[in-house]
This record gives C-alpha cells, structure tokens and sequence, in this order.
C-alpha cells in the first residue's frame, strides 16, 4: 500500500469539487457554438438592455396623458406602437414594462432558488427523518396549484407593489428546486471523496458546502433559467387576470389586460407587449433548454 501523507488525503477530497467547474466550462463552450443559443442569448440581451436604457430612450413619460380628446391612435410615425384609449404612448409603456416584467422575474427566481437550495440541500443530507420531513411539505406544495395560490395570496393582500408581488411569487416556486436538489445532494453524499472529507472530520457544513453542492449547480443553473420564463408567464398571467400589480404600475401582462376590450379597435394595446412576452420566453425556453442538453441536466418538474 503507497503511503498517504494527510496532505495528500486532503488534496484528495478536495479534488472532486473541481470537476463541475471544469464539465460546466466545457458546456459553456459548446454552447458558445450553438446557433440557437446564441440567438436565445443576444434576444435576450437585447431585451434587458432595452428595459434597463427605459428611462433615456423611450420617447414619452409612460404615464403622461398626451391628448385625452384623440383617444387609441394607431402606429405611426409619432407614436410607433400607438397609443392607449388615454392617449399614453404604447412604446414607453412596454419599455417600462419589461423593467417591472424583468425585474420582478429576477428578484423572484433568486428568492425561489434561495430556499429551494437550501431546503433540498438541508433535506439531502441531513438524514432520513428531516428528509422525510421536509419531503413532505414540499410534496404538498407541489400537489396545490400554484396560479390558485397565487390569486387567494392576491385576494387576501390587495393590491401589490412590485416588491410583494416578486416575493410571493418566489416563496411559491420553490418546491421543484428543492426536490431536485435534494435528490443530488443525497446522490453526492454516497460518493468516495464526500465519504473520505467526513472520514477526515471535517464539519458537516463544510462537506455539504464544499464538496456537495459544488455539483448541484448544473441542476441550479438549468432550473433557473427555466424559471425565468415561467415566473415571466405566471406574472402576466396574474396581471391579466387583475390580480397583479396595483396601478399606476404597469408589466407587459397588464398593459395586454388593458387592451383586451379594444381588441377590435385597437389591436396594438394587446399585440405589441404580448409579442414581447412571447418572444422573451421563447428565448429564455430556448437557452434553457439548449444549457440542459450542454450540461445533461435533468429538468425541473412544472411548478
């Protein structure tokens, strides 16, 4: 048998926490070769970029009446997206938009993954009976429909700032992150180098941290850009359905919503923020979907 200095068994478990880093980089690469997500990325880019420069590029103050006697004006040479029934320009309303639409998306894809990390994680490793635990909780989440839970957390509250709103939707979509996770942690936890660094007496939390969920990041990356695209359609669909955010505030989903009675009239209330709604998921499915089959990741079930 070789001799093995304590440095050495050390070098050893510690070795393994490299390895998703560098399979991630080699995805990375090969996504960088992937035509579809390069488009994906650059729409996406585009989109953020547009709705972070809303302040210095959209030509009107979204909320500004500019003639109440003209009424809805179709695209025009002024107005390229055309007006509302109160006169307010449609293009600053979408730009303005998405910085609610996208903004609320981030913050509540953080705080969904925030939890459902740390739960998994703490289910994952902790033991048979916490796990069962947690488990169950998490299988009650995911047996309620979450739209339901949204519009009774809607009724309850009132009206929602963009803040309450972006909570609320992360504390309901954190339960298929954490199952995931969880079934990660627990497949890393049987594996040699995490047997060898607990061998070594190296406290609980620094295995979990160092060397387990290193490799539940390619599931945590996939998942969360899924999410971006289904809290983007959760979103609208509250704020369509009136449950959204308070007014004056306005996401793309309201602005369809405000457009909905017109439709025949004035086709371009509705039509211009869903076609943005519709292509910022489309791009988001698109590089999460090609990020999956880069990294081989397992999808996260339907919140």
């Amino acid at each position: 048998m070789p001799n093995v200095t304590p440095g050495s068994v050390v070098a050893f478990a510690d070795a393994p926490t490299v390895l998703p880093a560098s399979r991630d980089a080699r995805a990375v690469g090969r996504m960088t070769l992937d035509g579809p997500a390069r488009l994906a990325a650059a729409t996406l880019a585009a989109i953020a970029l547009l709705a972070v420069l809303a302040p210095w590029i959209a030509p009107y103050d979204p909320l500004a009446l500019l003639d109440m006697s003209a009424g809805a004006q179709p695209p025009s040479g002024r107005h390229w997206f055309g007006t509302d029934p109160a006169s307010r320009d449609l293009l600053s309303r979408v730009l303005f938009g998405a910085r609610l639409s996208l903004g609320i998306t981030a913050l509540a894809v953080s705080v969904s993954m925030t939890i459902g990390t740390t739960w998994g994680a703490i289910a994952g490793f902790a033991g048979r009976s916490v796990d069962a635990a947690l488990m169950r909780f998490v299988d009650a989440g995911l047996a309620m429909p979450r739209i339901i839970l949204l519009l009774a957390i809607a009724s309850f509250w009132g009206a929602l700032t963009p803040l309450a709103l972006a909570v609320v939707l992360g504390l309901t979509g954190w339960f298929g992150t954490s199952r995931l996770v969880r079934d990660e942690v627990r497949a890393v936890t049987t594996r040699d180098f995490s047997i060898a660094a607990r061998a070594l007496g190296f406290p609980p939390w620094r295995v979990l941290v160092r060397h387990v969920l290193p490799h539940a990041v390619t599931p945590m990356l996939v998942g969360s850009t899924l999410s971006v695209g289904q809290v983007i359609v959760v979103e609208a669909g509250l704020a369509f359905l009136g449950s959204g955010l308070a007014p004056p505030a306005a996401s793309w989903g309201s602005i369809i919503r405000d457009g909905q009675g017109v439709l025949a009239t004035a086709w371009w209330m509705s039509v211009f923020p869903g076609v943005a709604l519709a292509i910022t998921v489309l791009s988001v499915n698109v590089l999460g979907d090609r990020l999956r089959a880069a990294l081989g990741a397992r999808q996260l079930p339907a919140p």
